[in-house]
């Protein structure tokens, strides 16, 4: 093994050595008091690859809880782990499941219209929303970990369908065909989500920055609302498009002839219903059923009145009829070959990581709130399976709900068993009362989804985000405008280019900052963020704070010797002592590859031509062990190399810290 260096310089102690070798095999050293850098043994090609995939994709150790089991145990926990109802309905009590009652019935009278209208969202039949609250729930049930979402059919995904859609095929000409593309777009979503959770791939999701997914969420709740205006105000000729200026052209082309004033007094009477009921259910939790039972309140009022009037007969558009019966199997119906094979997986691609991101976000946060941990690639699985099985019952794309789940979690839900409740209440109003909802108004079900989708605006996230850091707001603002004016899938993909944009920038070009010492102390700090640290004359402490990588390499070296440069010219102007030695605090350096290297070796290079001697402070353990193998401590000097600044400014300036 290749010896430490001493503070001094001096040669290493035998029984130093052989202590320190036979030490956990690491090249470390204790001389006096301090300590220098250590080698970690070198792995060799499968150790490091093992190690790397191991991190990537199984960073929470699965296989962990089958160490030392019998055969028939591990057996039982691996049906556990796909099956999470097969642990906890082993202690499942009465007393849970009066929760999950009232839980249950809660999100079925809360679903029932918001399906309804959310299947007119996605421009299919009204009875496939209902059907999409009935199968996937009760796969989810079965396979979820979550105790408190709540499945179904959501707005910002049968907005994305509708569009998508629609440009393939229109939904009133060939009604068939674009139920068929639903089917086949769901059955996608379903194969992109259990597959991402199967191969542990769940880490993609996360290239949609919190601050994107705001902006995306808001600007999809504004286009959601204005494509109500259809419903809303009786327009009968509305335009396709989803953008703001075509859906406002289109409103005031219809101004005077395609407005129906008592479609208007519908929709407005019980808006302002819905919105009362909302917010006496936020100002006091224990009236979240107001909020909850209000959209169903909204609907039979609402047909009752105009099957009494017959205001069908003079304007009011209507539901018409829902087909009665549960789910029929589709399974005939998806597209597995021909040229709509390829649209189909395209728009499932889209629309599945849409509802995965949605539904993990809804997932973790309620478990944050009872204390408990979901497992994020079970949850995709989960999904997944419940979208493919969803696309083979006439179901389209399905996701943990944000509204329903937060009415779930405050009527006291305990288990998953509540989507189960919810389901057979969904089933028994298909086999038994959808003739009831022919006369419901369509202005009803828009002002249900306008009064859904004004939660999903979040404007005081989007306040702290623009306080915080205004790149992250530029993503939010970027998504945001992006859906309104332009389309959903055009705001996704900015939103998408943003967080990859700013990943990008952080990598490319990472932070580098001026350390000094803050005074009666051996330590080093950035003296912007204390202006009270001092410079150390002839020595200047630069650190890097981001792994050097062949993306960034030239940038580090060359904003390292501007500093330099910087720091000479006004040396020169105060006629202070010339540099002799450059610190470089590599302890947020996490790695470095070979291009990383080779700027170092530059930076030698160039610093031996100005006469100034390169110090490292801290490498970690993968950077000094590359620094090792490519031969650049040989080049640089073992003694050049310490554990800390404070040991390195004590060995190039030691009347500096004497006078400390």
């Amino acid at each position: 093994m290749p010896r430490a260096v001493s503070d001094g310089g001096e040669g290493m102690d035998t029984d130093v050595a052989s202590r320190t070798s036979s030490h956990r095999r690491m090249d470390s050293v204790q001389h006096g008091h301090g300590y220098k850098v250590g080698v970690p043994p070198k792995k060799n090609l499968f150790a490091e690859l093992s190690d790397a995939v191991k991190e990537t994709f199984f960073a929470d150790d699965p296989l962990r809880q089958y160490k030392d089991l019998p055969k028939s145990k591990k057996v039982w926990l691996g049906l556990q782990h796909v099956f999470p109802v097969l642990d906890w309905s082993r202690n499942y009590s009465l007393g849970k499941f009066k929760g999950d009652l009232i839980a249950g019935l809660t999100i079925a009278s809360l679903c029932i219209p918001q399906d309804i209208g959310y299947s007119k969202l996605a421009n299919l039949p009204p009875q496939v929303g209902l059907y999409s609250s009935f199968v996937p729930p009760l796969i989810y049930a079965v396979m979820g970990s979550s105790r408190d979402i709540a499945i179904g059919p959501v707005a910002v995904v049968s907005l994305l369908l509708g569009t998508l859609l629609q440009n393939e095929i229109d939904p009133k000409t060939h009604p068939l065909e674009y139920s068929r593309l639903a089917f086949t777009a769901t059955f996608f979503a379903g194969v992109t989500q259990a597959a991402l959770g199967f191969f542990r791939l769940g880490f993609i999701i996360e290239f949609l920055s919190h601050a994107a997914i705001i902006g995306f969420m808001a600007g999809a709740a504004i286009t959601i609302a204005l494509q109500q205006l259809k419903g809303f105000l009786g327009i009968a000729n509305f335009t396709k498009k989803t953008d703001i200026v075509s859906v406002m052209e289109s409103v005031w082309e219809n101004v005077h002839h395609g407005w129906n004033w008592q479609t208007i007094l519908i929709g407005a009477s019980f808006l302002a219903f819905l919105l009362v009921a909302k917010y006496i259910g936020k100002k006091n939790k224990k009236l979240f059923w107001v909020s909850a039972i209000a959209p169903l309140i909204s609907v039979i009022i609402s047909t009752f009145f105009v099957y009494i009037t017959r205001a069908d007969k003079h304007g009011v558009a209507i539901v018409k009829n829902i087909k009665k019966g549960i789910n029929p199997p589709s399974a005939s119906l998806i597209y597995f070959t021909g040229p709509y094979l390829a649209t189909g997986f395209r728009i499932g691609a889209i629309a599945g990581m849409i509802g995965l991101t949605e539904a993990i976000a809804i997932g973790r946060t309620f478990a944050a709130f009872k204390d408990y941990q979901i497992d994020g690639n079970k949850e995709m699985v989960a999904l997944g399976t419940m979208n493919i099985v969803g696309s083979m019952t006439s179901c389209y794309v399905a996701t943990g709900s944000f509204s329903r789940s937060a009415v779930n979690y405050m009527a006291g839900c305990k288990t998953a068993l509540s989507n189960v409740v919810m389901a057979i209440v969904v089933m028994l109003t298909l086999l038994l009362i959808t003739p009831l909802f022919k006369y419901t108004p369509n202005a009803i079900l828009s002002s249900i989804i306008i009064s859904a989708v004004l939660g999903l605006i979040d404007y005081e996230s989007a306040y702290l985000i623009w306080k915080v850091d205004k790149l992250d707001f530029l993503a939010c603002l970027g998504a945001f405008f992006g859906v309104v004016f332009s389309s959903v899938e055009y705001g996704l993909l900015i939103a998408v280019a943003i967080s990859l944009a700013k990943i990008l920038l952080q990598v490319t070009r990472p932070r580098t900052a001026l350390l000094g010492n803050l005074p009666r102390t051996n330590i080093y700090r950035n003296i912007e963020q204390y202006p009270d640290a001092t410079k150390i004359p002839g020595v200047l402490i630069v650190r890097v704070d981001s792994a050097i990588y062949f993306t960034n390499s030239n940038y580090v070296k060359e904003r390292i010797l501007r500093w330099l440069r910087d720091e000479e010219e006004q040396q020169q102007e105060q006629k202070l002592s010339k540099i002799e030695f450059l610190i470089v605090e590599l302890s947020p350096v996490i790695d470095i590859d070979t291009s990383g290297i080779h700027a170092l070796e530059e930076l030698l290079k160039a610093l031996e031509k100005r006469k100034i001697q390169l110090v490292l402070a801290n490498p970690g353990p993968t950077v000094i062990q590359k620094l090792r193998s490519a031969k650049f401590t040989d080049l640089i000097g073992e003694d050049k190399i310490f554990l800390t600044v404070g040991d390195a400014v004590k060995k190039f300036a030691p009347k500096v810290v004497d006078n400390v």
